[in-house]
């Protein structure tokens, strides 16, 4: 065994969601980190699978299980744990970074987790129901495994603090406001990396008027003004904005008043049907996957995939005039990063906007997607939401060493 006075430096990154759990492992190479390995366990209770890859793409671990093998995230977080514990052995872990999706008004930066913490995240639990209690899971695990192991919570609404005022209220009285009732803006992790990843490789763009496209199982957009989030669709909670795998997005507020009163939902009940039974899954009636509607023949799945579209360049057609102009569009995650087809719609409906597509680079998922002389270019930029939270995590804990 490697003495671990000599080993190499290394961090954990978890994100966790409520049917699956990514991981990440880094070697510390000084201010920076490198890719050691990194999988998933998706489909937990219902397909469940266990992918693991190295940072050259050679898999390292490829198992599929009974629903009932792996029902729920507590024993997917053991069988992770399970597989990754003997491959840390030549490793000196320094910490873990978590992904948690809401950190209300307290928190705007990344955060050192200890009891005080792990009780105000708690706290937040009904602003992100699907989420937050997904995030927090790994925690109270690790906290029980390895209570020697710091642990550092990274923030999917820090990036989006500092908004302007506009941005961020609701037309309520003011004392919601000030009692947290705001507009917080989420997937920030992901728009803080993107914007990152502009400032390298297309600097120009970066320092302009940006509308980034995060489209996945969650969706939504984001204004960004040189690099800084001036506006996100996304508000209270991660249900608002754009339609998403199950969830509703926008809805008018009469709606929910309807189904309680003459409907007779419950709270809960209410909040099952636009988190969990909504979005693509309840337009379509079909599924919440995005390829099988794209896959399908049946009129309900192209209506659903018409709807998606529209909505998204409506998005970006409002978060332009928030911008006064927009200089760059940018597609990312699951559905903006692999979804050609998808990306072609929404960009059709915005070429009175002066964009224009080109179809061969489309179709290669190319890094730009545009043709010569659009007035805006079209950039597909691959989210890392992982590398993000590591990056994070290792300047927190470095400082906190000092």
């Amino acid at each position: 065994m490697t003495d671990p006075a000599a080993a190499v430096p290394a961090l954990l990154v978890i994100n966790a969601g409520s049917s699956s759990i990514k991981f990440k492992l880094y070697r510390v190479e000084g201010e920076d980190i490198a890719l050691v390995l990194g999988g998933a366990l998706d489909g937990i209770g219902r397909r469940p699978r266990f992918k693991v890859k190295d940072a050259a793409g050679e898999t390292l671990a490829d198992q599929s299980f009974a629903a009932e093998q792996v029902a729920t995230t507590t024993v997917a977080q053991h069988l992770i744990g399970d597989w990754l514990l003997p491959r840390l052995q030549d490793y000196r872990m320094i910490g873990v970074g978590h992904r948690v999706v809401h950190g209300g008004p307290v928190y705007a930066g990344p955060v050192l987790i200890d009891d005080t913490v792990l009780q105000t995240l708690t706290g937040f639990i009904p602003l992100a129901p699907l989420h937050q209690l997904s995030n927090l899971d790994p925690i109270r695990v690790l906290r029980e495994r390895r209570p020697d192991l710091p642990q550092v919570a990274c923030f999917d609404t820090a990036f989006h603090r500092g908004h302007p005022e506009l941005s961020e209220r609701f037309a309520l009285p003011r004392h919601f406001h000030d009692e947290g009732v705001r507009r917080y803006g989420f997937h920030g992790l992901s728009y803080e990396y993107v914007a990152s990843a502009l400032r390298h490789a297309e600097p120009r763009i970066a320092r302009g008027r940006v509308v980034v496209a995060h489209l996945g199982s969650g969706a939504s957009a984001c204004a960004l003004d040189d690099g800084r989030s001036i506006e996100s669709t996304m508000g209270f909670t991660a249900l608002d904005g754009l339609p998403m795998g199950t969830r509703s997005g926008a809805l008018d507020p009469g709606v929910v008043l309807h189904l309680i009163e003459q409907k007779g939902l419950s709270a809960a009940e209410v909040g099952r049907l636009l988190y969990n039974e909504s979005g693509l899954l309840g337009l379509s009636g079909l599924s919440n996957d995005m390829r099988e509607l794209l896959a399908s023949p049946l009129p309900e799945a192209g209506m659903a995939v018409d709807f998606f579209c529209l909505k998204v360049a409506q998005a970006i057609a409002a978060l332009a005039t928030t911008l006064g102009g927009i200089d760059g569009l940018v597609f990312t995650a699951g559905i903006g990063e692999h979804a050609p087809p998808v990306r072609a719609r929404i960009v059709d409906r915005l070429a009175w906007l002066g964009m224009h597509l080109d179809a061969a680079a489309n179709a290669a998922d190319a890094a730009h997607i545009e043709v010569p002389g659009s007035a805006v270019p079209l950039l597909v930029v691959p989210t890392d939401e992982e590398r993000m939270i590591g990056r994070h995590t290792l300047r927190l804990l470095s400082a906190a060493s000092r």
